[in-house]
């Protein structure tokens, strides 16, 4: 059966963003693609880095996290980083190594790439338990104690200081420092909140590039579904239908990128599956924002469970 014969007429038409090209993205899906083909597409340094389980994943994320901050501080450079609030495993192994190796973060600059939002870009308290700033502060700052990155180098994506993040990474870049992007994908194959549908409001490829960030942006419903899943215990009215959000004009800057992806529920249950085999195989689309992440350097971590086979079974 066709999927779309199933959506005409049915509450998914006009669900799904019209430029995804759904035969496309089920053949991304078949079950006999091998993580390890690369793709004419994927640069040269890019490569998926497959984890058992969700220890390993953790572990290895916040190694790569924390060795570019050593090698950086090794280097005598400035580091900016671009950071999400998922996964967030990752930064009690970052806090862990850089610890172990006593590496002070004075020479980090760090720019969050989301916040929840509503319309007019008002973001919620920054002690707010739901606030990504802090999260943020929770998992990773306060940890590293007087490590830590000095708190006027941190930025967080107010509707006052995001649209100020382009400005600020072209300086630190002016002087030298790298940009590293942190990341994880979402179910829609956002980068941060930099949703597929945006791409409706843009007439070329080049256009939807130079977009550096959003305020408010609507968020899709799957997206609010998957958060209500991973970060408010399946409580949809919780969350919010708005975010500010940086846009590909930052995150295809980066210099290099350290992504992850750990959407598996248990029991045989995921939700990114897709996503991730999307993210390798669609080829670059504006329709499917992280379908540009292969195209530049660096590490996608993934659970193994993610690899599939992507088939139907009763759970």
């Amino acid at each position: 059966m066709d999927f779309m014969d199933t959506v005409k007429g049915s509450l998914l038409e006009g669900f799904y963003p019209e430029g995804w090209d759904m035969a496309k993205i089920d053949k991304c899906c078949d079950p006999a693609n091998k993580v390890e083909d690369r793709q004419d597409f994927w640069h040269k340094d890019f490569q998926p880095v497959r984890c058992e389980n969700i220890y390993e994943f953790d572990t290895y994320m916040g190694h790569e996290i924390a060795i570019q901050i050593k090698n950086a501080k090794d280097r005598g450079e400035k580091l900016a980083l671009i950071l999400p609030v998922g996964p967030m495993g990752m930064y009690k192994w970052a806090v862990y190594f850089l610890k172990a190796w006593n590496v002070k973060c004075d020479h980090v600059y760090t720019f969050n790439m989301d916040e929840w939002a509503d319309s007019e870009g008002n973001t919620l308290a920054p002690d707010d338990p739901a606030a990504f700033q802090n999260a943020m502060k929770q998992a990773l700052f306060n940890p590293l104690g007087e490590l830590t990155v000095p708190e006027n180098q941190r930025n967080f994506a107010t509707k006052e200081n995001l649209p100020t993040y382009a400005e600020k990474i072209a300086k630190l870049k002016a002087e030298g420092a790298k940009l590293g992007l942190v990341f994880g994908i979402g179910r829609m194959c956002h980068i941060a909140f930099w949703e597929p549908h945006f791409a409706a409001e843009y007439a070329t490829v080049d256009e939807w590039k130079a977009q550096t960030h959003r305020i408010g942006a609507k968020l899709h419903p799957l997206t609010i579904e998957q958060n209500a899943i991973t970060s408010f215990k399946s409580r949809t009215t919780l969350v919010p239908c708005r975010a500010n959000t940086i846009g590909p004009g930052l995150f295809l800057q980066a210099d290099f990128t350290i992504g992850g992806c750990d959407g598996a529920l248990g029991r045989g249950m995921q939700w990114q599956g897709m996503s991730f085999w999307m993210t390798l195989r669609y080829g670059p689309d504006m329709w499917i924002t992280s379908s540009f992440i292969p195209t530049l350097p660096g590490k996608l971590f993934y659970l193994a469970e993610l690899e599939g086979p992507l088939v139907a079974e009763c759970n």
